[in-house]
């Protein structure tokens, strides 16, 4: 099987249906900012805080670029889609699939916003990177899943069903 890349906003779900997904297809699972912090031994907010956002945004795409894992899950940072470069390099061995979560759910679950590591510019809301982002998840996505009324469960169900 190839790769499967899940995309979406933050608090979709890319990572916990992630390691399921993996466990229910016999895959090996990767984060892409498990990645990250792992490479700069520090936490995705710190590395916004202290590298600055500019910073954060060119090791975010080099691992898209230079990912190199077979018979994988990997859930992405959700702003990885802003690198074409990345999306690009990580798609040509895999089946990307887009997690749609809309506005209001979001906001819903999103309850860390402020220390979860989210790639805002200054000024910029939820909203924004949200109307930002959502055309490229949908450019980029072979499978999208409308998750908002999902649990996990049924999210990683549809999706084995899916990619069958």
């Amino acid at each position: 099987m190839k790769n499967v890349v899940l995309v979406g906003m933050p608090g979709c779900g890319k990572s916990t249906v992630g390691v399921i997904l993996a466990k229910t297809l016999g895959l090996s699972f990767v984060d892409t900012d498990l990645l990250i912090c792992a490479k700069e031994e520090s936490t995705l907010q710190n590395i916004i805080e202290t590298k600055g956002l500019e910073y954060f945004e060119k090791a975010e795409c080099e691992v898209g670029e230079k990912l190199s894992v077979n018979n994988t899950v990997v859930a992405t940072g959700g702003s990885m889609i802003l690198y074409e470069s990345a999306i690009k390099s990580l798609k040509k061995t895999a089946v990307v699939v887009y997690i749609n979560v809309s506005l209001p759910e979001l906001k819903r679950r999103l309850t860390n916003i402020k220390t979860r590591g989210i790639t805002f510019a200054k000024g910029e809301t939820l909203e924004d990177i949200f109307n930002i982002r959502t055309p490229l998840y949908k450019k980029y996505a072979d499978i999208t899943i409308n998750a908002d009324d999902f649990t996990i469960e049924e999210t990683v169900t549809k999706l084995t069903e899916l990619l069958k």
